[in-house]
């Protein structure tokens, strides 16, 4: 099994590597940047705990991230009406603008790192083993 986290770590690294040097190519975006903003465009509402639990990141860092998402014009925070100790985030115009351009270069990035590689069938599974790995990793972190 080292070898297998070896290879897993790895790819992650040189995966992000390339999808982050593409994103800020294309689109003067860091992938740091273009991952949170995914998620927002996906939830409504959301804040930042929602970010930082399907980012599996913490609350502190993702605060960062959309402290520079927002001072770049491409997302704001208005009060959450559902509980005043919290924020709402959306994208604005500008960040729906550069996260749909954002996103074509992210699929075609993928497809050649991951679509060139192996079928869509082997993909898929490779994600569902990933999703229970996850899983059971969480089970394992929680207390009994």
């Amino acid at each position: 099994m080292p070898a297998l986290f070896d290879e897993l770590i790895r790819f992650e690294i040189e995966l992000w590597n390339a999808v982050d040097a593409r994103l800020r190519a294309d689109c003067d975006l860091p992938l740091s940047r273009f991952e949170p903003m995914r998620v927002i465009s996906r939830r409504a509402p959301c804040r930042v705990q929602d970010i930082a639990e399907e980012m599996s990141i913490t609350v502190g860092g993702v605060s960062k991230l959309v402290d520079r998402i927002e001072a770049s014009g491409h997302c704001r925070r208005r009060p959450n009406p559902e509980d005043k100790r919290s924020s709402v985030i959306e994208p604005t115009p500008a960040g729906r603008r550069l996260l749909d351009a954002a996103m074509t270069s992210f699929e075609d990035e993928l497809r050649i790192r991951l679509g060139s590689a192996v079928s869509a069938d082997s993909l898929q599974q490779f994600s569902a083993t990933l999703t229970q790995l996850r899983s059971a990793g969480l089970r394992a972190d929680s207390p009994e």
